[in-house]
């Protein structure tokens, strides 16, 4: 008789957690980083009316 040789199948969860990992560093470079801080922090309120 033939020997069939079965094969397991791999975990594809360290590649989840690897594209996970990589989208929250993406994440921040783009998003976080592209923030506008403010020096005083005074926050300055429009009151004029357009008429």
């Amino acid at each position: 008789m033939a020997e069939i040789k079965i094969e397991k199948k791999k975990p594809i969860w360290p590649w989840i957690a690897a594209l996970l990992i990589i989208g929250a560093i993406v994440y921040y470079i783009f998003v976080m980083d592209h923030e506008v801080h403010s020096e005083n922090g005074v926050e300055v309120e429009n009151t004029t009316t357009a008429q």
